[in-house]
């Protein structure tokens, strides 16, 4: 892997979790010499998360993690759902509906009784995601959505610490699942719309 890879997926990383908070100073000197690399794949590694937003330039010198306010959240889940709404009709349309039927039932099983399966539960929607986008098998609407998700990540760790809220997604989860496998476009965007708008309803209080 090149030095430039390994610095940008250290970076996204720790942006993501959350260990990079909003406002940290990315110094070039001292993130080099903390990951192991020389300046110039450093300046590569935040050129691509500047391009992600994840970083902003505050001065020729000044590299900071970007901040999540209220606003961005509305933004991105504007965009959310107009990206997932699609994706959730077509893959209704053009994809296996048994490998949706067992996420269906993946999703049934899954437990977010503590953090380890709170873990799992994700792992379980990284793969309804990546199932959802070889059905869409669209380029172009699958590349937006990726740029979406890699700001997800941080968005949804405001919701971890709320048992109910995702009690709520797992079963909402199954629903769009289910009617993907079932052929059901109406109900499938339908469901991702609820999903989305009681996520982004929960994630707003979460900030109060």
């Amino acid at each position: 892997m090149r030095a430039s890879d390994r610095a940008y997926r250290t970076l996204l990383d720790e942006i993501q979790s959350g260990r990079l908070a909003p406002g940290s100073v990315l110094g070039e000197v001292e993130q080099a010499a903390r990951l192991g690399v020389s300046r110039t794949p450093l300046r590569e590694a935040l050129g691509r998360l500047g391009a992600d937003g994840l970083v902003v330039q505050q001065s020729p010198r000044v590299t900071v993690v970007s901040d999540v306010d209220a606003g961005d959240i509305r933004e991105l889940f504007e965009v959310r759902r107009a990206l997932e709404e699609t994706a959730a009709r077509l893959a209704s349309e053009r994809g296996d509906a048994a490998a949706f039927a067992a996420l269906a039932d993946e999703f049934a099983a899954a437990s977010v009784g503590g953090a380890a399966e709170t873990d799992d539960y994700y792992a379980v929607i990284e793969r309804f995601d990546a199932a959802l986008d070889a059905a869409v098998a669209n380029d172009y609407l699958t590349s937006a959505l990726r740029t979406v998700r890699t700001h997800l990540v941080r968005v949804r760790r405001l919701a971890r610490d709320n048992p109910d809220r995702l009690a709520a997604s797992v079963a909402e989860h199954r629903l769009i699942a289910s009617a993907i496998a079932a052929g059901d476009a109406d109900l499938a965007a339908h469901a991702t719309h609820v999903h989305l708008h009681s996520a982004l309803t929960n994630i707003l209080e979460s900030l109060k």
